[in-house]
């Protein structure tokens, strides 16, 4: 278990969302390469549009947004909505569990190993 915004979080069940929901367009492990989204190494507290060789649109590198978990919260629920003019065509995670959850995994797994 871990602990987001508070929240109790489960690891393993952000995985399983990670599979169905985002791995069609995303990966996690470092040097991956991009898909039809960014590689999401490093994720946790960095800039937006900052993947190196990934094309993002204007609205994602000019947002500003910093990946905290609260702002990955706010944005996994409606990514069009929390920033207009993105490229990402997920409709987002309406349960809050579901987000806790995913980001939970994403904290975990994104973080560079040694």
């Amino acid at each position: 278990m871990a602990t987001i915004l508070g929240n109790k979080a489960s690891v393993k069940a952000g995985a399983k969302i990670f599979k169905t929901k985002c791995s069609q367009c995303h990966t996690v492990e470092a040097g991956a390469g991009h898909k039809q989204g960014p590689n999401l190494s490093g994720l946790v507290n960095r800039q937006s549009g900052q993947a190196d060789g990934f094309s993002y649109s204007k609205a994602n590198k000019d947002s500003g947004i910093t990946w905290t978990h609260q702002n990955l919260f706010d944005y996994l629920v409606n990514p069009k909505k929390y920033i207009p003019g993105t490229k990402m065509v997920f409709a987002g995670l309406k349960k809050a569990k579901d987000r806790y959850n995913l980001i939970a995994y994403l904290d975990q797994a994104t973080q560079p190993h040694p």
